[in-house]
């Protein structure tokens, strides 16, 4: 799926799309325990094969949960902490992003945000030296649609179903599609606010920029290194785009729903 580039097109629906076929791979590994037990066809060392595989599997989603979470959580906080000792404020940023904006001295021009209840744009003077005001005002809307939509819950959704699953069958594409959305949908807010061309322009700026894993950015520097390409020219092209017509996403939404719900039926069938 991660090969179905027209999807971006997309990007909410997307998801969505990502997101069901993930947890339906949950569901149906969770399923084959009561599915087996209500089988009278399966032998006993089957029936107890089957307990132990969705035993398994719940117990390692709820392991990568607490450590996806604590780890991620602790991160922030101290990068935040670190920020707020280092960084200056700037009222005119922090105007245009609707909220606490932190300017680091350092000459690379770099913006990314730190997700939480006590969020932070974070921009360096290398960033306000480069961008004029209008690719700084689409810089601040992507961070802000990224904060406003809580996209690091949606990234952290994934990062736990991926670090839940043993490593040889992990889908690193998917994951990096999956970011790629994310930004794709902050880029869709902020073309809304200052139009493509001063966000294209941002986009090539701050090229060269960096942030930590943990936080989201306009630049995902993982992405930029992904041996399909660059994530940055993709979402470049994107941004002239069309938003999707209302019948593809009438169509993805459906297909969503379809999968999520046939381990749920299937499962209400054998237990029926």
């Amino acid at each position: 799926m991660a090969g179905l580039t027209g999807f971006r097109r997309a990007p909410f629906e997307a998801l969505v799309v990502w997101q069901c076929v993930s947890l339906a791979g949950v569901v149906a590994a969770l399923a084959v325990a009561p599915a087996a037990v209500a089988s009278t066809a399966l032998p006993r060392w089957a029936t107890v094969a089957a307990l132990v595989f969705s035993a398994a599997m719940l117990a390692r989603v709820l392991w990568a949960g607490h450590r996806v979470g604590t780890r991620l959580r602790s991160e922030r906080r101290r990068h935040r902490q670190l920020v707020d000792a280092l960084g200056t404020h700037d009222s005119r940023a922090a105007s245009l992003a609707g909220g606490e904006v932190r300017v680091l001295a350092h000459p690379t021009p770099t913006a990314y945000c730190l997700p939480g209840r006590r969020h932070r744009v974070v921009l360096t003077e290398g960033a306000l030296l480069a961008l004029p005001a209008d690719e700084l005002a689409a810089v601040l809307a992507h961070e802000r649609a990224h904060l406003r939509a809580r996209h690091d819950l949606v990234l952290e959704f994934f990062a736990v179903l991926h670090e839940a699953v043993p490593q040889r069958l992990r889908a690193v594409g998917a994951l990096r599609e999956v970011r790629l959305l994310v930004e794709v949908l902050a880029d869709r807010a902020a073309r809304r606010v200052a139009g493509p061309v001063p966000l294209a322009r941002a986009l090539v700026s701050l090229a060269g920029g960096s942030h930590p894993d943990t936080a989201l950015g306009v630049v995902d520097g993982d992405q930029a290194r992904a041996p399909s390409g660059s994530a940055t020219r993709d979402r470049m092209l994107l941004l002239t785009e069309p938003d999707p017509h209302p019948a593809l996403r009438g169509v993805m939404l459906a297909f969503a729903v379809v999968v999520l719900a046939t381990p749920v039926v299937l499962l209400a069938v054998a237990l029926g």
